[in-house]
């Protein structure tokens, strides 16, 4: 219930909603903007693919009326077909929503004394077995080093995640030339 009343609270659903307002189909029954916010919220609570919704489906008096499998599915082929004009649309909600919700943090904001420090980092995320994109990296292993950004909230708080850049395990190798320089 605390990420549901942060989403609503934050504003981050009507913004949502406004931004994949050219997605809404006429006489549609769901959101596009709800069905996006569900699936996250999905992710947030442990799901690892797109069926998992039903587990919000399965409470309705905490998050209200859930797509059906097949409509997620849907929105989420559509919204890739669409390519960045989707992509450009959720990003900029949620950053009216992030300069909203900085704005409402007063001096306690990553922005109050008029600078924003972001954090970058990666961390090495070991695959078991071969996944999508993981390859070999330098402990010998597959896996993913993906690349974050957080901003940083200073000393009382912690990094808000803001990019992710996904990479493969060996991101962190660098090339070696396969010529020699030119000399001088």
């Amino acid at each position: 219930m605390l990420l549901v009343e942060t989403v609503r609270k934050s504003g981050l659903d009507t913004a949502t909603s406004a931004a994949l307002a050219p997605w809404h189909k006429r006489r549609a029954v769901h959101d596009p903007g709800k069905i996006l916010l569900d699936a996250a919220l999905k992710t947030a609570l442990g799901g690892d693919c797109l069926a998992d919704i039903g587990k919000l489906r399965a409470e309705p008096g905490a998050f209200g009326p859930v797509a059906s499998d097949p409509k997620v599915s849907r929105l989420i082929g559509t919204l890739a077909a669409s390519g960045p004009k989707a992509l450009t649309a959720i990003r900029n909600a949620r950053a009216e929503v992030r300069r909203r919700v900085w704005e409402l943090a007063g001096e306690n904001g990553p922005a109050a004394n008029g600078q924003v420090i972001v954090d970058i980092d990666s961390l090495l995320v070991l695959a078991h077995s071969e996944k999508q994109d993981a390859t070999a990296t330098w402990k010998k292993t597959l896996g993913h080093l993906p690349l974050v950004a957080f901003v940083d909230h200073g000393q009382a708080g912690s990094g808000e995640p803001v990019a992710a850049l996904l990479r493969p395990g060996n991101a962190a190798v660098t090339p070696r030339p396969t010529t020699s320089p030119p000399r001088s």
